[in-house]
């Protein structure tokens, strides 16, 4: 009798990518690198502020129009210096939000001061940098990250908390569509992405694709995407 393979499994999902992308030398190609643990820590804690900035105006907005202002956003914003960032009086902050320069949202534009005080705080609190904060979270609680972010910070829940991380190079799988679609056709979510319970399942599921494969979470998840939905030959998502 033939062996029935597990649809769940790394070799099965790995099929599926390479079929639907033209072979393995095309999924290789494909797959994402993260920053190894040093950079990670090294890394300034006003870099992070500025990724997690900028995923904020991304986030709803067009990508590309952020990109272009974004040498804009460092000039006002003091190259993201955190320290600097925390004196800033509202009425600067104000004045900033308005500045034509940059994309004048200041509800947006709050967040800038407000996660300057979340990273300085979390340094405080764990007596570390926050580089080595991130660095030193555990792998197979990268949702626990991601909940600290989302409660901790301001506007870095859903996908722009992750989207940033994955930007600077944590290893972080993605909820994107193909992958949340993978999630459901094969039952291991059925409510919400944000519920506990469905951030549990997926982190299980990417922690057993990682046991099984010894890749990294940002890999797998790329794999995944390729695997479902409309990533087929020629789309890479």
């Amino acid at each position: 009798m033939a062996q029935t393979l597990n649809p769940l499994s790394y070799e099965v999902i790995y099929g599926l990518a390479c079929e639907r992308k033209g072979g393995p030398a095309a999924v290789e190609s494909l797959l994402p690198k993260n920053a190894s643990k040093a950079k990670l820590r090294k890394l300034g804690s006003d870099r992070y502020l500025a990724e997690f900035t900028r995923k904020v105006f991304q986030s709803g907005f067009v990508w590309r129009v952020v990109n272009q202002k974004w040498d804009n956003f460092e000039d006002v914003f003091w190259g993201f210096d955190v320290e600097r960032l925390l004196m800033m009086p509202d009425d600067m902050l104000e004045r900033k939000a308005k500045d034509p320069s940059i994309i004048r949202n200041f509800t947006k534009v709050k967040t800038v001061r407000e996660n300057a005080t979340m990273i300085a705080e979390t340094e405080r609190c764990n007596g570390m940098s926050f580089g080595q904060f991130v660095a030193n979270w555990p792998e197979d609680d990268v949702i626990g990250l991601w909940l600290y972010l989302k409660k901790q910070g301001s506007r870095l829940g859903g996908n722009t908390g992750p989207y940033a991380l994955r930007a600077l190079g944590v290893d972080s799988f993605l909820l994107t569509q193909d992958v949340e679609g993978f999630l459901r056709n094969r039952g291991v979510i059925d409510g919400g992405t944000t519920s506990k319970k469905s951030l549990q399942a997926t982190q299980e599921f990417f922690n057993e694709l990682r046991a099984q494969s010894g890749r990294s979470l940002s890999q797998l998840s790329r794999i995944v995407s390729f695997s479902y939905g409309q990533n087929h030959v020629g789309i890479a998502r």
